[in-house]
Protein backbone atom coordinates (compact mmCIF):
# COMPACT_ATOMS: atom_id res chain seq x y z
CA UNK A 1 0.00 0.00 0.00
CA UNK A 2 2.86 2.40 0.85
CA UNK A 3 4.53 1.86 -2.54
CA UNK A 4 1.17 2.43 -4.24
CA UNK A 5 0.78 5.78 -2.39
CA UNK A 6 4.35 6.77 -3.28
CA UNK A 7 3.73 5.90 -6.94
CA UNK A 8 0.51 7.94 -6.92
CA UNK A 9 2.34 10.87 -5.26
CA UNK A 10 5.16 10.69 -7.84
CA UNK A 11 2.61 10.63 -10.66
CA UNK A 12 0.86 13.70 -9.18
CA UNK A 13 4.19 15.51 -8.85
CA UNK A 14 5.08 14.64 -12.46
CA UNK A 15 1.72 15.97 -13.68
CA UNK A 16 2.11 19.20 -11.72
CA UNK A 17 5.71 19.59 -12.94
CA UNK A 18 4.65 18.94 -16.56
CA UNK A 19 1.77 21.42 -16.21
CA UNK A 20 4.06 24.22 -15.00
CA UNK A 21 6.69 23.31 -17.62
CA UNK A 22 4.08 23.75 -20.36
CA UNK A 23 2.82 27.02 -18.83
CA UNK A 24 6.42 28.28 -18.64
CA UNK A 25 7.14 27.39 -22.26
CA UNK A 26 3.91 29.05 -23.41
CA UNK A 27 4.80 32.15 -21.38
CA UNK A 28 8.27 32.28 -22.95
CA UNK A 29 6.89 31.89 -26.48
CA UNK A 30 4.19 34.53 -26.04
CA UNK A 31 6.57 36.95 -24.28
CA UNK A 32 9.09 36.67 -27.12
CA UNK A 33 6.36 37.30 -29.70
CA UNK A 34 5.03 40.25 -27.72
CA UNK A 35 8.47 41.79 -27.19
CA UNK A 36 9.10 41.68 -30.95
CA UNK A 37 6.15 44.10 -31.31
CA UNK A 38 7.10 46.47 -28.50
CA UNK A 39 9.09 49.68 -29.02
CA UNK A 40 12.77 49.85 -28.19
CA UNK A 41 13.73 47.53 -25.39
CA UNK A 42 10.35 47.52 -23.68
CA UNK A 43 9.81 44.17 -21.95
CA UNK A 44 6.78 41.94 -21.69
CA UNK A 45 6.81 42.68 -17.95
CA UNK A 46 6.57 46.42 -18.60
CA UNK A 47 3.70 45.75 -20.98
CA UNK A 48 2.11 43.63 -18.24
CA UNK A 49 2.44 46.53 -15.81
CA UNK A 50 0.65 48.77 -18.30
CA UNK A 51 -2.16 46.22 -18.62
CA UNK A 52 -2.36 45.84 -14.84
CA UNK A 53 -2.65 49.60 -14.37
CA UNK A 54 -5.32 49.85 -17.07
CA UNK A 55 -7.57 47.69 -14.86
CA UNK A 56 -6.94 49.99 -11.87
CA UNK A 57 -8.14 53.48 -12.75
CA UNK A 58 -7.19 54.80 -9.29
CA UNK A 59 -3.62 53.66 -9.93
CA UNK A 60 -1.18 51.79 -7.71
CA UNK A 61 1.97 52.63 -5.81
CA UNK A 62 5.34 51.23 -6.87
CA UNK A 63 5.27 49.03 -3.75
CA UNK A 64 1.85 47.60 -4.67
CA UNK A 65 3.11 46.93 -8.18
CA UNK A 66 6.34 45.33 -6.99
CA UNK A 67 4.29 43.02 -4.75
CA UNK A 68 1.87 42.17 -7.57
CA UNK A 69 4.70 41.40 -10.00
CA UNK A 70 6.97 39.91 -7.33
CA UNK A 71 9.98 42.02 -8.26
CA UNK A 72 12.13 44.22 -6.03
CA UNK A 73 10.86 47.78 -5.58
CA UNK A 74 14.02 49.16 -7.19
CA UNK A 75 13.36 47.09 -10.34
CA UNK A 76 9.75 48.27 -10.38
CA UNK A 77 10.83 51.89 -9.99
CA UNK A 78 13.13 51.50 -13.01
CA UNK A 79 10.40 49.87 -15.13
CA UNK A 80 7.94 52.61 -14.17
CA UNK A 81 10.44 55.32 -15.12
CA UNK A 82 10.80 53.77 -18.58
CA UNK A 83 7.01 53.67 -19.00
CA UNK A 84 6.80 57.27 -17.82
CA UNK A 85 9.50 58.37 -20.29
CA UNK A 86 7.44 56.74 -23.05
CA UNK A 87 4.44 58.72 -21.72
CA UNK A 88 2.47 55.48 -21.27
CA UNK A 89 1.94 56.08 -17.54
CA UNK A 90 1.99 59.07 -15.22
CA UNK A 91 3.57 59.15 -11.78
CA UNK A 92 2.01 61.62 -9.35
CA UNK A 93 2.32 62.17 -5.59
CA UNK A 94 0.06 59.88 -3.58
CA UNK A 95 -2.96 61.92 -2.44
CA UNK A 96 -2.92 60.39 1.06
CA UNK A 97 0.83 59.90 1.54
CA UNK A 98 3.15 62.50 0.04
CA UNK A 99 6.17 60.19 0.41
CA UNK A 100 4.80 57.77 -2.17
CA UNK A 101 3.71 58.04 -5.78
CA UNK A 102 0.77 56.62 -7.72
CA UNK A 103 1.21 55.20 -11.21
CA UNK A 104 -1.68 55.48 -13.65
CA UNK A 105 -2.09 54.69 -17.33
CA UNK A 106 -2.22 57.72 -19.62
CA UNK A 107 -4.50 58.06 -22.65
CA UNK A 108 -1.48 57.34 -24.82
CA UNK A 109 -0.80 54.24 -22.70
CA UNK A 110 -4.39 53.01 -23.04
CA UNK A 111 -4.28 53.49 -26.81
CA UNK A 112 -0.89 51.77 -27.02
CA UNK A 113 -2.20 48.83 -24.96
CA UNK A 114 -5.28 48.48 -27.16
CA UNK A 115 -3.24 48.71 -30.40
CA UNK A 116 -0.65 46.18 -29.24
CA UNK A 117 -3.36 43.76 -28.09
CA UNK A 118 -4.95 44.01 -31.54
CA UNK A 119 -1.56 43.35 -33.18
CA UNK A 120 -1.02 40.34 -30.90
CA UNK A 121 -4.47 39.06 -31.82
CA UNK A 122 -3.56 39.30 -35.49
CA UNK A 123 -0.20 37.62 -34.88
CA UNK A 124 -1.92 34.76 -33.05
CA UNK A 125 -4.70 34.35 -35.63
CA UNK A 126 -3.01 31.32 -37.24
CA UNK A 127 -2.84 29.56 -33.87
CA UNK A 128 -6.50 30.33 -33.16
CA UNK A 129 -7.46 29.26 -36.67
CA UNK A 130 -5.59 25.99 -36.24
CA UNK A 131 -6.91 25.17 -32.74
CA UNK A 132 -10.18 27.14 -32.52
CA UNK A 133 -10.97 28.87 -29.24
CA UNK A 134 -12.19 25.66 -27.56
CA UNK A 135 -8.95 24.70 -25.75
CA UNK A 136 -8.59 28.26 -24.49
CA UNK A 137 -12.16 28.37 -23.18
CA UNK A 138 -11.79 24.98 -21.51
CA UNK A 139 -8.42 25.75 -19.94
CA UNK A 140 -9.19 29.24 -18.65
CA UNK A 141 -11.30 28.28 -15.58
CA UNK A 142 -8.65 25.75 -14.51
CA UNK A 143 -5.81 28.23 -14.99
CA UNK A 144 -7.73 30.83 -12.97
CA UNK A 145 -8.17 28.33 -10.12
CA UNK A 146 -4.45 27.53 -10.13
CA UNK A 147 -3.57 31.26 -10.16
CA UNK A 148 -5.96 32.00 -7.29
CA UNK A 149 -4.53 29.10 -5.24
CA UNK A 150 -0.97 30.30 -5.89
CA UNK A 151 -1.93 33.90 -4.99
CA UNK A 152 -3.51 32.71 -1.74
CA UNK A 153 -0.49 30.55 -0.89
CA UNK A 154 1.88 33.48 -1.58
CA UNK A 155 -0.18 35.79 0.63
CA UNK A 156 -0.72 33.33 3.49
CA UNK A 157 1.16 33.95 6.75
CA UNK A 158 2.62 30.40 6.63
CA UNK A 159 4.47 31.11 3.38
CA UNK A 160 6.20 34.24 4.71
Amino acid sequence: MKSENRSHEETNQQVVYSFFTEVGIINQLISTKLESMLPGRMSATQFGILGHLSRRPRGETPLQLSNAFQVPKTSMTHMLSVLEQLQLISLAPHPDDGRSKVAKTTKKGAMFLQQTNMEMGNALAPVLSNLSDTPFKKALPHLERVRIALDEERDSPQSN
